[in-house]
């Protein structure tokens, strides 16, 4: 589904990431931890394409993500992925339902899941609201609908759980697995919570030397 292949990033002179590979399989959920610094959110925007890395290849199902062009990458991330970025990038002229619902209508599908997907997350009836009566950490309840509401083949999630409280934090890993198992898809977790990577199938850390099983 998703190899890694030999990939390197390194920022003002400074090696990020030095020939790193790595094999990810469908229906997978894996959590990579690490120290800060060490490239793991570096890693997920190579692997989305949002980034290029200096030398190797990200390929997605056989497709080296190098070879598209602007518009076919975006068409992949569209219809192929979701994500969970810590910086939420929650819309703030749009109403909660159609921020969850914007990768359905991008894809042309009915969004009658948006609301499906808020009560899963714990904001049911609140599809109305705008991201600024939101806190922290609802705005980031709301990315993760956002993320799951297309059901994509693979979700990247950079610390999903990063501003909840212990207890909805538990939920929405438990939603993860569930969505990510229903659909078969493969997920990636940055994390540095280890009862997060708990949930996960595989952990993985990441060092300089690369990736390697714990």
């Amino acid at each position: 589904m998703l190899v890694l292949d030999k990939l390197s990033k390194s920022y003002g002179g400074r090696d990020v990431l030095a020939g790193l590979s790595h094999t990810f399989r469908a229906g997978e959920f894996v959590a990579i931890m690490g120290e800060s610094g060490v490239g793991k959110s570096t890693l997920l925007n190579l692997i989305a394409g949002l980034d290029a890395p200096d030398s190797g290849q990200v390929l997605v199902d056989g497709t080296p993500m190098a070879a598209l062009d602007d518009a076919a990458a975006t068409r992949l991330r569209r219809t192929r992925m979701g994500f969970i970025f810590q910086a939420f990038h929650v819309l703030p002229h749009l109403s909660l339902r159609q921020n969850v619902a914007l990768p359905l209508l991008l894809n042309g599908a009915i969004d009658g899941r948006a609301d499906e997907m808020l009560d899963a997350v714990g904001l049911g009836g609140r599809g109305a609201d705008f991201p600024r009566q939101l806190s922290g950490g609802e705005l980031q309840r709301v990315a993760i609908a956002r993320a799951l509401v297309h059901r994509p083949a693979l979700l990247l999630a950079d610390e999903p759980t990063g501003n909840l409280d212990p207890d909805t934090a538990q939920g929405i890993l438990e939603l993860l697995r569930r969505e990510t198992r229903q659909s078969g898809a493969g997920a990636i977790m940055v994390t540095h919570s280890h009862a997060a990577a708990a949930m996960a199938d595989q952990v993985l850390l990441l060092t300089r030397s690369g990736l390697k099983l714990t």
